[in-house]
């Protein structure tokens, strides 16, 4: 018999953004909220996360407005020495359950639905049923149905290589890494993102020789420097100014080409290797430590994609190289969002959380909750347009197209009244509160102000430039 449901919000995903989104509208409303999830707990892919996982970003950024994640120090060892606390995943998966039980659940304003599958279609049938029991139930929902599973994450446990892998390889993803007993003959990191410099680093603070490690790399990523993420006042300097750099270096630009060797040049980007131009930008940070022991390996395999890991050869799309029965091969070639498709955050009854700001998933999710709750059905035109999508970025031309999106936004925030205070107030902005705590005084600081405010205007054109032509080399 199906069990019948009334909630005026209907939250499917309790993964980050979905947890975000839910907090700001429950602080900021008093609607009820229903909350449907495949997952035993709530974080979604952060459940199934290798266990040495960390955030690339400060803790300070992540997490839901409400309650903060960061234990406000900084690393004292390790390769993010002198920089702001990176959360673990058993940190972010326990943080994520305490909201829930001691905020969400609590407020008895939300209902909670672990272990649950969504088979409803996102527009007038929302049903979903029990994993674990089987029982079904209806939700008439009264307000709008929420699909904070739209941004599809893949993860290397759950992860299913594109490519062929014999029987009798040692063969895993990198969760695994931790259960090996017996030191191999060596290691084959199959992956040049985030994961794969995780691997990497896991491998070498681990003791193992950089020269056992062999890394494969389909393609080399501009990285951020994470020394210019720091959202704390001592680091004014280096994460405002670099900013600043940012906009002087986009409006300067001659090219794109040109653009990118500016912002290295700033010191925006960084990459692996001097002498190999990348061809991608995912958006990962990384500590100068890091970059440093990364350098340390030295066998570095750029030959294309992997097609085929045999017990004594990789095949790639350029050549093979030779491989082990004993040699570990590490999968670290799962893409972190698998969909780059875009839809409008706002459309009648269905809300789709996704990044309106660059580098910031959750705090992209409570703005949106906080556009919906101010808001509500009066004007939809007018929310997508405070909540324009900022495409997640995969090639050095989407660059372009998620900055100039990113900026865009931050001008039409500009314009909101009212929309600053929230910004300054709500933690998961991060710099909106350090820049507004500058005294008119401090000349040195305010000078680097001068610089953004100088450069953004002539950035922006500069980048409509470039994407205009873009679109042109596309079209032809």
């Amino acid at each position: 018999m199906t069990e019948i449901l009334e909630t005026d919000y209907l939250i499917v995903g309790a993964g980050a953004m979905g947890m975000a989104f839910v907090d700001t509208l429950l602080s900021e409303t008093d609607a009820r909220i229903l909350i449907v999830d495949g997952h035993a707990k709530p974080g979604g892919h952060w459940n199934d996360a290798y266990p040495f996982v960390t955030l690339h970003q400060p803790a300070s950024f992540y997490g839901v407005a409400s309650r903060e994640l960061s234990t406000g120090e900084k690393d004292q060892a390790g390769l993010n020495k002198g920089l702001c606390d990176l959360s673990s995943g058993a940190d972010i998966n326990s943080y994520f359950d305490h909201v829930m039980r001691h905020t969400f659940l609590p407020s008895g304003r939300v209902q909670y639905f672990p272990m649950s599958h969504y088979t409803g279609d996102f527009n007038s049938a929302h049903t979903f049923h029990s994993l674990t029991s089987g029982k079904q139930y209806e939700v008439k929902v009264a307000k709008k149905i929420v699909n904070a599973t739209f941004l599809k994450n893949s993860v290397p446990s759950t992860h299913t290589p594109n490519f062929a892998v014999e029987d009798g390889v040692n063969f895993m993803p990198l969760n695994d890494l931790p259960k090996i007993d017996t030191a191999p003959d060596g290691y084959v990191v199959i992956g040049g993102g985030k994961t794969g410099i995780d691997a990497c680093l896991w491998l070498l603070e681990t003791g193992v020789d950089p020269d056992s490690i062999c890394w494969i790399k389909s393609r080399d990523a501009w990285l951020l420097d994470r020394s210019n993420t720091q959202p704390t006042p001592e680091f004014f300097e280096t994460t405002i100014g670099t900013q600043a750099g940012q906009m002087e270096a986009i409006s300067g630009a001659e090219s794109l080409e040109d653009m990118f060797d500016r912002l290295e040049a700033c010191g925006y980007f960084v990459r692996l290797d001097k002498s190999v131009k990348p061809t991608m930008f995912h958006g990962a940070t990384i500590s100068p430590l890091e970059l440093e022991a990364l350098r340390r390996i030295k066998n570095i395999v750029r030959m294309g994609r992997v097609q085929k890991v045999g017990a004594t050869e990789i095949i790639l799309d350029e050549g093979t190289i030779p491989t082990t029965p004993g040699t570990v091969h590490v999968d670290c070639s799962a893409t972190a969002v698998t969909n780059k498709e875009t839809t409008p955050v706002f459309n009648r009854n269905v809300i789709t959380p996704q990044f309106v700001r660059s580098y910031q998933p959750l705090f992209s999710a409570s703005l949106i909750a906080h556009t919906e709750a101010i808001y509500g059905d009066d004007d939809e035109t007018k929310k997508n347009q405070i909540c324009g999508v900022v495409p997640l970025p995969d090639s050095l031309e989407d660059f372009a197209r998620f900055t100039f999106a990113a900026m865009m936004n931050q001008y039409t925030w500009s314009q909101e009244p009212g929309l600053d205070v929230w910004l300054q107030n709500n933690r998961l902005d991060g710099f909106s509160k350090m820049i507004a705590g500058i005294s008119p005084d401090d000349e040195k600081r305010m000078a680097v102000l001068k610089r953004i405010r100088k450069a953004a205007v002539p950035a922006v054109t500069k980048l409509g430039e470039f994407l205009s032509e873009i679109e042109k080399k596309a079209a032809a």
